[in-house]
């Protein structure tokens, strides 16, 4: 990529520092945005600049949001006894997209992994607090993943709850095999979590 022109290189360089994205994506996206018409490019440009002053972190639920309260905060339909935790807002977005849980959100910020850096303090575990701190809630929805990471955040959370708000009842989302598996497929940690998340017929 030395032999690019300098600002080409610059714009390649930006792109190839983004996750998911390697040198020769990163060229590509540059050349397309150099033969784009110029005024949608400048468009683009520009709406990646207003990006940060346009959106902001929701005080209630730590989302990405145009306003604060965010939308689904502010809704007073909403149900302020079930909480649902999630790692990120991305997870958040996949759960609204069914339609089905009508809830409030909480959004951690990532999950507990000391080898990465993130440690309780870099998670929001004390906006959970204050939620919690307000005796609406009576049932915290873990919906975290099923990794080591997230099992050591339900635990943490639970053990958080256990201690502070006895009362409250915690549960995860259901893990398993998934819809369409087979047995005989599935890896022993998908039939561990199976067998001890059995449920009754």
């Amino acid at each position: 990529m030395q032999q690019l022109p300098a600002p080409l290189r610059e714009v390649v360089d930006q792109f190839a520092g983004l996750p998911g994205i390697g040198p020769k994506s990163a060229l590509r996206i540059a050349l397309t945005l150099l033969k784009m018409p110029e005024e949608r490019a400048r468009a683009f440009g520009r709406s990646v600049l207003e990006l940060r002053d346009n959106l902001c972190l929701c005080q209630e639920c730590g989302s990405l949001s145009e306003s604060n309260p965010c939308q689904l905060c502010s809704d007073p339909e909403r149900d302020d006894s079930q909480l649902c935790v999630v790692a990120e807002w991305d997870s958040l977005l996949v759960l609204e997209e069914m339609g089905q849980f009508r809830g409030r959100y909480m959004i951690l910020g990532g999950l507990l992994d000391p080898l990465s850096g993130n440690d309780a303090c870099s998670l929001e575990f004390e906006r959970l607090r204050e939620r919690m701190e307000r005796g609406t809630v009576r049932e915290l929805i873990l919906a975290l993943g099923a990794t080591l990471e997230s099992e050591t955040t339900c635990s943490h959370v639970k053990n958080l709850v256990e201690k502070g708000w006895p009362g409250v009842r915690v549960s995860r989302l259901a893990q398993g095999i998934p819809m369409g598996g087979e047995v005989k497929y599935m890896d022993k940690e998908t039939l561990r979590q199976s067998l001890m998340h059995r449920q009754s017929l």
